[in-house]
Formats: C-alpha cells, structure tokens, sequence
C-alpha cells in the first residue's frame, strides 16, 4: 500500500498470551498446543489504525509471516474475498461454531458485529515454529490473554497507535467504508482502546505504513531469532 505510517516501540514487561483462524469442521479442532515454539505476537489497536495496511506491507517483504484470518458476521465491503479477508458467516453459522469450541476467542466489536478467532490454525503455526499474526480487536486481546494459559500458549500483545486521535478521525471518515452512525460508534470504542495502551508489551505508533512494518518486524525477528533484513 501507500507509505504512510511511521513508529517508536516501545517495550513494557507484561504478561503474555496466544490465538487464530482458518474455518472448517468444528470437529478439526484440537485444543492442545503442547510442543508449540516461537511465540505468538497479538496485533490490536483502536478502529482506521491501519492494522491491515501495516500486516500487508509486512507481508510483502517477509511472506514467511503467517497471519491469522478472523471470522465475522459482518456483510462483505468492496473488493473483501472470503477466506483471504474474513471468513464470512451468518449469525446462525457463528454461533454453532461458537458452541462446538471452534474458536480461541470471539467479541462482539462496535455493537454491530461478531467477530472471531478459529483456533486450530493457530495451533498449527506456532506449533511449526512459523511466525503467527493474530490481528485482533482490544476485547478479543483480553479474551485470548484468559485462554493463553490454558492452552500453553505464549503471546506478545502489540498495541499500534496513531500520531493522534485526531488523525484517527481522519483516516476512519477518509476511508469512506461507514455511515455516519457507523463511524460515531467506531470513534466511541476507539476512545476507550487508546486508554489500553500501557496494557501491551509493545507500542508501535503508525506514523507511517513502512516504518511501522519495519518495527513490527523487528519485534517478530527479535522473538524467533531471525534476521533483521
């Protein structure tokens, strides 16, 4: 994408955790993550961060990077592919996959949609030793840190900001992908996310897109003993 969001990171000792995607039988899911390696690093942040355009300009320079796809309730925007940027449901589908264990973590975002985290496939990546992404929203953080434990999962929680709130604002009305009632529910949530920040491991502020891949690389590089370049 364009370059557009620069970074400082920086480290705090804090608790850590674990998640992911993928969406198929319920019954494919084995909740055990013995013998994992590598950690799994969370992405979280508040609503037109650009969470995805940082991911998407990481990926393009290291596709070693595996990212977690989520699974929403939410209608498809413009140009979104199921499987590749959601995996798209029904209320009904959610729900059953809900029940049969399906996911490491789900949360209702903006009061306007379910979204979740299928499990398995994260299982399997972090268990490879591949570099895992887990893109969540702040509530879906919180419920993964619960689950971490349990499943033997350990997680870095990173938190990327923008420059301002103000600038927040700007992006979510120039992306042009909400009404206006949308968007005010959006920025409420987004207000409350930015107070979370000093819950993370790590900050990374999106000042621009390249600079802040480039950070989160070398929090991801510095984790699995990888190479900075």
């Amino acid at each position: 994408m364009h370059d557009e969001p620069m970074s400082h990171s920086s480290m705090r000792d804090q608790e850590r955790g674990g998640a992911n995607h993928d969406v198929d039988e319920p019954d494919a899911v084995k909740a055990n993550a013995s013998g994992h390696a590598g950690r799994l690093m969370v992405l979280t942040g508040p609503t037109a961060v650009g969470k995805g355009t940082v991911e998407a300009a990481l990926r393009a320079k290291h596709p070693e990077v595996w990212v977690s796809v989520s699974a929403t309730t939410r209608a498809p925007r413009p140009g979104e592919i199921d499987g590749t940027t959601y995996w798209f449901m029904t209320e009904d589908e959610f729900a059953a996959k809900q029940r049969a264990g399906y996911f490491l973590e789900t949360a209702v975002v903006h009061n306007m949609a379910h979204y979740g985290t299928p499990l398995q496939p994260v299982l399997d990546h972090v268990s490879a030793g591949v570099p895992t992404i887990l893109e969540i929203d702040l509530q879906g953080a919180h419920r993964v840190k619960q689950e971490a434990a349990r499943l033997g999962l350990d997680v870095v929680y990173v938190f990327l900001a923008p420059p301002s709130y103000d600038e927040l604002v700007r992006r979510l009305i120039g992306r042009g992908t909400e009404n206006e009632e949308q968007r005010r529910k959006r920025l409420e949530t987004a207000r409350l996310e930015l107070e979370s920040e000093h819950e993370f491991d790590v900050t990374i502020v999106n000042t621009t897109v390249r600079k802040a891949a480039d950070e989160l690389w070398t929090v991801i590089a510095r984790e699995y003993a990888l190479p900075l370049d």
